[in-house]
């Protein structure tokens, strides 16, 4: 034999695993798709709470995901909703720059916001 050549190579593997791995780098680009985060608040929340649901969202928002945004009423906060309504335009207001609001709906207090 000489030694110019090389010899052909044969690689014995398993059938079943390759394909478990060829499909699974297949799914891999597809995982990646944007959901639904949600975020539940309380109309009196503190304000270094806030700011980080904001910077929480801002984040997922930059990696396309959409956030939903829920203000949850119990007992005698139900006498206050107008400041529920005033959070639901804050927070509106505050991802203004990174998305635009979906649905705004100030009866549910819910408010979607789509990445821009």
């Amino acid at each position: 034999m000489s030694q110019g050549k090389e010899a052909p190579v044969a690689k014995i593997l398993n059938y079943g695993k390759l394909r478990y791995q060829q499909k699974k780098r297949q799914n891999q680009g597809q995982s990646a798709r944007p959901s639904v985060k949600e975020v539940k608040l309380r109309p009196n929340v503190g304000e270094a709470d806030y700011t980080l649901r904001i910077e929480r969202a801002v984040e997922w928002l930059g990696k396309g995901d959409s956030v939903k945004f829920q203000i949850r009423l119990r007992g005698r906060e139900h006498q206050h909703r107008d400041r529920a309504a005033d959070m639901l335009d804050r927070i509106a207001q505050d991802l203004s720059t990174v998305g635009k609001v979906q649905s705004l709906d100030r009866r549910a207090l819910i408010v979607q916001v789509v990445p821009a």
